[in-house]
């Protein structure tokens, strides 16, 4: 199986409790799928860069994925599909990232 990060921007509007339920629904396709979620990280609600679909800010998750590329197919098919999530962008990557991301370690730092 092949490795890959994958980004969803999620509205602003749903709580984190709706960004918990939609992860899960994901991670559910993933591992129907025969792959598995090493990772899931919360960034947080943030600014965006520019507008998108009217939000000014969204939620960030990041999941790391072990899995086939079909089941990675048909989790950017549902995320496309879903109206809570704005953007999405899935990298495969040669090795999954142990610990925190950078974006972590930079929000602790910068505190």
């Amino acid at each position: 199986m092949a490795y890959y990060e994958n980004i969803i921007i999620a509205r602003q509007e749903i709580s984190p409790a709706q960004v918990d339920a939609l992860v899960e629904k994901f991670t559910g396709i993933v591992t129907e799928g025969g792959g598995t979620v090493t990772k899931k990280e919360y960034w947080g609600l943030r600014s965006l860069s520019y507008r998108m679909k009217k939000n000014r800010k969204a939620h960030y998750v990041l999941l790391n994925l072990d899995a086939p590329p079909g089941a990675v197919k048909e989790l950017e098919r549902n995320e496309g599909l879903d109206e809570d999530v704005l953007r999405f962008i899935t990298v495969r990557v040669e090795a999954l990232e142990e610990g925190q991301s950078a974006m972590m370690r930079r929000d602790r730092d910068d505190r």
